[in-house]
């Protein structure tokens, strides 16, 4: 009786962990490690003492440094979300790669005064004459882009066996679409029209 109790025992305990998520002990250390910096933050709070700093002060040099490593390691680029996003990427990006050119600043500061800094009053529309080296770097970085953005647009191949549906490139595109969402529906009758016994 003795054995079959602790065995009936041994069973219930077994279901109950079977039963539980698969992540359980993973969740059940994160919520254990949650009450420890808790408390650790109140013993803290009630010395007076900032609980980051302490935290820092037991942290070895060792873990501090794999730490930063594995921070610089993740890769910053989140690819596509949406294109504010990533119009805002772009223009982060061009404007880290500007090398502003502090003795042409100074030029213009000499030569403009306090008009170089427009207020609401200015009147500048005309007066800006973009130097030729500016233009010339303009002008490499808008090809440099351009040349970018082909390697990701490539041209599909045309395949010369497929069957000739389509008047020009535009209804090529529109048949591909119709034939996509209602292909399954008109597979027989365009065998039929092919072999010439359509009803």
């Amino acid at each position: 009786n003795e054995a079959r109790k602790l065995n009936h025992q041994e069973v219930v305990e077994e279901d109950k962990r079977l039963k539980l998520p698969a992540n359980w002990e993973a969740k059940k250390a994160r919520l254990e490690w949650e009450l420890k910096v808790e408390e650790k933050k109140k013993e803290c709070a009630a010395r007076g003492e900032d609980y980051e700093r302490v935290k820092l002060l037991e942290i070895s040099a060792e873990d501090a440094e794999r730490w930063e490593r594995r921070k610089k390691r993740k890769n910053p680029d989140l690819g596509f979300s949406d294109y504010a996003a990533a119009q805002l990427r772009k223009y982060q990006r061009l404007t880290r790669q500007i090398k502003p050119d502090l003795e042409q600043y100074e030029k213009l500061k000499e030569q403009y005064g306090e008009a170089l800094y427009p207020t609401s009053d200015s009147l500048l529309h005309g007066t800006h004459v973009p130097s030729k080296e500016g233009v010339d770097r303009m002008v490499a970085d808008l090809e440099k882009q351009i040349e970018k953005r082909e390697k990701y647009s490539r041209r599909r191949p045309y395949n010369d066996d497929a069957d000739i549906d389509y008047i020009n490139e535009r209804n090529a595109k529109f048949n591909k679409k119709a034939e996509r969402f209602y292909g399954k529906y008109t597979a027989e009758i365009k065998q039929n029209l092919e072999r010439g016994t359509a009803v």
